[in-house]
């Protein structure tokens, strides 16, 4: 764990949960394998959707549907969330679980290759939620920064992989060294690009913050740090 397991425990405990159908899709999630965002990950979301307020929101890996649908319910009644997923398994699940929720006017599923989907994007985001394949988050850094608006936020789950993105290459298993440097290169990309403000987190597996800053800021920031 990241954090202190009982620290966490704690903290999960004064959660007073969501509504019940979210509740009851996330014991199936659970029950079945399927990954999804952790208890301490959805309060963040949940605030930051109270924060912001954002109108349009990206979500790139839907799986079947939980962050999504927590989007949509916690977020302002007028928003608009566009997911991604290329999982023909995940898809109909998602989709069962859209219709079911009754929240299928809300929610657009596009299915296919995150990369190819997002080049085809027009128009901005105020709030864009990264959450598919973690080895390909860096590569679709470009795509996701042209589509998010100045002031927007782009928040990334999972990037400490359990702790391991702290450590030396040589202490995680070579199968996941791959997706360790690539995640560890995404992490000081989001902390240096002169396009963003970018704080890390160590709740859940690990969420960066990053905002979008506008034009002027951004070349500012970039002259002073010469990036």
């Amino acid at each position: 764990m990241i954090a202190d397991e009982r620290m966490v425990a704690f903290i999960n405990s004064l959660d007073k949960g969501n509504t019940v159908f979210l509740d009851k899709l996330e014991r199936e999630a659970l029950a079945e394998g399927v990954p999804i965002v952790r208890k301490e990950t959805q309060s963040l979301l949940k605030f930051l959707l109270a924060l912001l307020r954002p109108a349009r929101i990206l979500e790139v890996g839907t799986a079947v549907g939980f962050s999504a649908l927590l989007m949509s319910e916690y977020g302002p009644a007028d928003c608009h969330i566009t997911t991604i997923e290329r999982d023909e398994k995940r898809i109909c699940e998602a989709r069962e679980n859209f219709h079911r929720a009754g929240a299928e006017e809300r929610i657009t599923l596009l299915e296919g290759d995150a990369a190819g989907i997002l080049a085809g994007l027009e128009g901005t985001y105020d709030f864009l939620f990264m959450d598919g394949a973690k080895g390909q988050y860096l590569s679709l850094l470009p795509e996701a920064l042209r589509l998010l608006a100045p002031g927007g936020l782009l928040v990334s789950d999972n990037v400490l992989q359990e702790g391991d993105v702290a450590e030396s290459r040589f202490a995680v298993t070579r199968r996941n060294r791959t997706i360790h440097a690539r995640m560890r290169e995404y992490l000081y990309e989001l902390k240096h690009h002169p396009q963003l403000e970018t704080c890390v987190l160590s709740a859940g597996d690990g969420v960066a913050l990053s905002v979008k800053l506008p034009d002027a800021e951004a070349g500012r920031k970039e002259d002073e740090t010469g990036a």
